[in-house]
């Protein structure tokens, strides 16, 4: 229960900040679910079409070596909204409850005097994937537009400010940035910044529900596979990214509605405009359909951040490696807000701004429990491992299994794992990998020691089971049906 304690602390501090820096920025941070990095026309893809996404990132800071180091969405919403990593805050699996009293990103731009909104996808309550989540439960979000979880883009649901359930009108990102631009429009005037939150789930699967005009698109083309995929793969893969990639286009899309409604509204200068991902996904690389594994696809996000009041709008790369626990506070340092002692990532903001060199080595990569669709019997098994600028390593419960070097295979083809020439730069890796451990109070378990730590329940596949609870004794179909 220290934490409003903290909180009061952290309002103490802010008194000094705002009257040192009258002028916060805004920021608006926009994030997707199960976009890898590779998949975007900046990044060099010659398949997908994302010209808004390019023009962003020509007047960005391009953080291409971000890495999501557990790639599983409710573990990465944990950190990037506590700075923490998930076996301390807890969200390890998915549907769980990240603690209401938790020091949360919301919390401390409400407490800085800032309007604070969430729109779209939460995945953080764990009381079922369309049920009510109560004010006490919104870590200080004041402005509401969420569900749960749903993947069904074209019959979205969402509750509002009001408590009220209503349905997203046609394809949910459409209507999401829509309102999005609604609520910037109506605060462009305002005395007090914005912290906005929008969470879109496209183009995480079903892929052939993106709108039809963009589907059409890619049904023309002849789309190429990753070298990584197995070729019994390819016909299934093209099928899957012509929704994939649909998807991304209508995203697209949406980000240039986004950045020319902040522009007309004149604050295009003073807001941090940050677009990223969750995770990404295999669709099939390296044999393995979904996220959750160590491979580039499912670990390697965008991540592009444009703040033109400080650094400009002429795009740059930054070759610094950035975790998830690491945003929480690198957007706090770039707000010019006090980072919570609660924090366990890294503030890489004085790296941005050219104040101390890159000193980023590697950040950790970790999955704590095998999920119900990445289960033993299909392979997987929990992991610890690193990533570094040029290499990825990993270990099993058992040992060392995988090495790669990305500079020279960045398909990861080759496992240098038993190789006796890198015996040496395995050896260095484990030893980094084991201080990151330490570091983070990590004893690496199997993963059943943790649910059993936490008292979460899970049923024969080893996932935590969905669950649907009513709003008030009322069936939450009774509402879908208004």
């Amino acid at each position: 229960m220290k934490s409003p304690l903290l909180l009061a602390g952290i309002g103490a501090m802010l008194v000094s900040c705002t009257e040192e820096n009258n002028e916060l920025p805004n920021v608006v941070f926009i994030f997707v679910d199960e976009l890898r990095t590779q998949d975007l026309g900046y990044n060099g893809n010659p398949d997908v079409l994302t010209p808004h996404i390019d023009k962003l990132a020509g007047e960005s800071i391009d953080l291409y070596n971000t890495i999501s180091g557990c790639p599983v969405s409710s573990p990465y919403r944990g950190s990037l909204l506590t700075g923490q990593y998930p076996l301390t805050h807890g969200v390890f699996v998915n549907d769980v409850l990240l603690d209401p009293e938790a020091v949360t990103l919301p919390k401390i731009f409400n407490s800085a005097g800032y309007e604070t909104a969430y729109i779209g996808k939460w995945h953080l309550d764990g009381h079922g994937r369309s049920s009510f989540i109560p004010r006490e439960r919104r870590h200080g979000f004041d402005y509401w537009k969420v569900l749960e979880c749903t993947h069904d883009y074209n019959n979205s649901w969402y509750w509002g400010n009001n408590d009220e359930f209503k349905k997203w009108d046609g394809y949910d990102a459409f209507a999401q940035t829509r309102d999005a631009i609604n609520y910037i429009n109506e605060r462009k005037d305002g005395e007090d910044p914005f912290f906005l939150m929008i969470s879109w789930g496209p183009p995480h699967t079903p892929f052939q529900t993106a709108p039809e005009e963009y589907k059409q698109i890619y049904r023309q083309k002849e789309l190429s596979v990753r070298p990584n995929v197995p070729e019994e793969y390819h016909e299934e893969v093209r099928h899957h990214l012509t929704g994939y990639y649909a998807h991304i286009t209508a995203l697209d899309k949406c980000v240039g509605d986004l950045q020319n409604a902040i522009k007309d509204a004149g604050l295009e200068d003073n807001t941090i405009f940050i677009f990223t991902s969750d995770h990404g996904y295999m669709i099939h690389s390296q044999g393995w359909f979904h996220k959750q594994i160590f491979y580039e696809e499912s670990i390697h996000v965008p991540f592009l951040l444009k703040y033109p009041a400080k650094f400009g709008k002429q795009g740059q790369s930054n070759e610094m490696l950035m975790n998830t626990p690491d945003i929480m506070p690198t957007l706090l340092g770039l707000s010019g807000l006090p980072i919570p002692e609660t924090v366990e990532g890294d503030d890489l903001s004085d790296i941005l701004t050219g104040k101390r060199k890159d000193d980023t080595e590697a950040v950790l990569l970790a999955c704590y429990h095998p999920f119900g669709q990445w289960s033993r019997p299909a392979g997987g098994e929990e992991y610890r491992g690193v990533r570094t600028k040029q290499y990825t390593y990993a270990c099993d419960l058992e040992g060392p299994w995988v090495l790669f070097d990305n500079s020279n295979d960045p398909y990861q083809l080759n496992n240098l794992i038993s190789c006796e020439d890198h015996e040496s730069v395995r050896k260095d890796l484990h030893a980094t990998m084991e201080n990151l451990l330490d570091k983070t109070g990590d004893s690496f378990e199997p993963g059943m020691n943790y649910i059993n730590r936490w008292n979460y329940v899970v049923d024969d596949r080893e996932t935590i089971p969905y669950r649907e609870i009513n709003f008030q004794g009322i069936p939450i179909e009774t509402f879908m049906k208004k």
